[in-house]
């Protein structure tokens, strides 16, 4: 067992490193929205939770979290993304044991801009007509436990992005490890890569445009399609770990760190707290910083700094395994005004 986690933790780790950039390559990627969290617990630790989330959650941060799911679990989420810009992030799943010591899981995420005016050169104040641009993505993840301290986890995520006669797609893979250990499991260690697939290139009848040229007969219409510029997507490497405390046997308290590589992106290093009463109520606070001088460097991301959350779950009624819970979580921005996840968990 030793070995293989040996194996897959060194294969993560060269394959972040084999992706890792540069700072002449930061902000060249696209498809942003792989790396927003739309579900509330991973939210309210700011995404450090890759060594310990479990359940359909782990979707979004470390596959390798399905196999510890006990049952079934369903969540629907809504996050206010960069509250006053009128986003949001809509985002449904479930998640079930597969077998002994498999778990899958299926979500799909999609990002709403809302109605845009339509404006063209002609008519720079707009046309009077709109569009609803769509990026969604659809992904469907496996894992599997090893000796019950080796989980192994692998996700495929197709992305679509479209706007009015324009549209791209593509296909990433995510992997991920997980060791737990410890009297209780209290410690666990976790490696994620995300995000790791083929660029997208934008097509459609939209990159046409209609020119007249002069012959030598005269002038005629000739239609033009440009062609756009294939872009990378935004992979990351995620290194965490967390420990557990226990008093009186319904208290937890994990503490958390974790280090996230960024392709695209400045690295970032950040810890996070999270307090449970009976894992009926929940609170958590984290805290994550850029490493590098924003001055220096001339950008920084802007999810850094403090994030904040708690969750109730309680049972359909005594004594049942079923439980509905509420997830809530706010994360500072810098700029705009926060981002706001509200989430609803169903397990079984």
């Amino acid at each position: 067992m030793k070995r293989i986690l040996s194996t897959i933790v060194c294969a993560l780790c060269l394959a972040g490193t084999l992706l890792a950039g540069n700072p002449d390559r930061q902000g060249e990627a696209g498809a942003y929205e792989l790396l927003l969290t739309p579900w509330a617990r991973t939210a309210g630790l700011n995404g450090l939770n890759v060594s310990f989330v479990s359940g359909l959650e782990s979707i979004r941060m470390n596959p390798a979290g399905i196999a510890r799911l006990k049952g079934s679990e369903a969540i629907l989420s809504h996050t206010r993304y960069f509250e006053g810009t009128d986003i949001s992030i809509n985002a449904a799943g479930y998640a079930t044991k597969s077998g002994e010591s498999g778990g899958f899981a299926i979500a799909i995420e999609a990002l709403d801009f809302g109605e845009i005016p339509v404006t063209t050169v002609n008519a720079p104040e707009g046309t009077g007509g709109e569009f609803r641009p769509l990026f969604l993505n659809v992904a469907l993840s496996y894992a599997k436990n090893f000796n019950d301290r080796i989980y192994v986890g692998v996700t495929g995520r197709f992305i679509s992005q479209s706007i009015s006669e324009l549209s791209a797609v593509g296909f990433a893979l995510d992997a991920g490890v997980q060791y737990v250990t410890g009297d209780r499991q209290n410690f666990k260690f976790g490696v994620a890569l995300k995000n790791f697939g083929t660029p997208m290139k934008f097509s459609g009848q939209g990159l046409a445009f209609d020119e007249v040229v002069e012959g030598n007969n005269g002038s005629i219409d000739v239609t033009f399609d440009q062609q756009a510029k294939e872009f990378e997507l935004p992979s990351q490497l995620n290194i965490g770990f967390s420990y557990d405390v226990y008093a009186a046997q319904v208290n937890r308290i994990s503490f958390m760190g974790s280090f996230i590589a960024n392709t695209f992106a400045l690295d970032q290093l950040g810890g996070g707290i999270e307090y449970s009463f009976k894992e009926t109520f929940m609170v958590r606070a984290s805290y994550k910083v850029d490493l590098g001088d924003p001055d220096i460097e001339g950008f920084s991301n802007v999810y850094t700094g403090l994030a904040l959350g708690a969750s109730v779950d309680v049972p359909f009624k005594k004594e049942s395994a079923s439980r509905i819970g509420i997830d809530y979580a706010y994360r500072t921005t810098n700029p705009f005004n926060g981002t706001h996840n509200l989430g609803v968990r169903f397990t079984l």
